[in-house]
This record gives structure tokens, C-alpha cells and sequence, in this order.
């Protein structure tokens, strides 16, 4: 059994063109929260892939990417407020 984890990542890019390219890569894998900030449920394997590939597009002097790892017990206490339309909320972890 694969087991997922709840991850936020969230970006500042510089360049509309990189910003785009991690904006796609990211949609693959979850789902846009906030204009720079997506939620992925995703395995070990696929975050690593995703953080490998994410690297590969920005440029480290100019941008950042922050990977988030949330914990079930973490995933209780988020406080949402507003529009939850896009929101990915597990049903469960393992």
C-alpha cells in the first residue's frame, strides 16, 4: 500500500515564464489554494519526483519553493475560511 501525505508548496518566482512552467507542474499533482500556494496529496516517490522537477525550473538565485509536509494530525487543526471550491480535503491518511 502506498501511503500519501498532505503537502502545501508555495512559490515566489520572478519570471512569468518559470512561474507558469511550476504553476503547471504543480496543478498536476494538486490543486491551486491561493494564486502561489497549491495542496498535493501525493507519496514519498512523487514528492521527491515533484522537488526534483520543481528544481529543474527556477532559477535558486531569484526564486524559492517551500514544500509544507503535513502530518493527520496537522491536517485537523487547518482552520479554513472562504471559498473551499478547490480545496483537496483527504478523507484519509496512511
Amino acid at each position: 500500500m502506498v501511503t500519501k501525505k498532505l503537502v502545501v508548496v508555495a512559490y515566489d518566482i520572478s519570471n512569468n515564464k518559470r512561474r507558469k512552467k511550476v504553476a503547471d507542474l504543480l496543478e498536476k499533482h494538486g490543486n491551486r489554494v491561493n494564486y502561489s500556494v497549491f495542496e498535493c496529496f501525493v507519496s514519498g516517490r512523487e514528492l521527491q519526483a515533484l522537488k526534483e522537477d520543481a528544481d529543474g525550473l527556477i532559477k535558486k538565485k531569484y526564486d524559492s519553493i517551500l514544500f509544507y509536509e503535513l502530518c493527520a494530525t496537522c491536517i485537523e487543526k487547518i482552520d479554513r475560511h472562504g471559498n473551499m471550491s478547490k480545496l483537496f480535503l483527504p478523507t484519509h491518511m496512511v
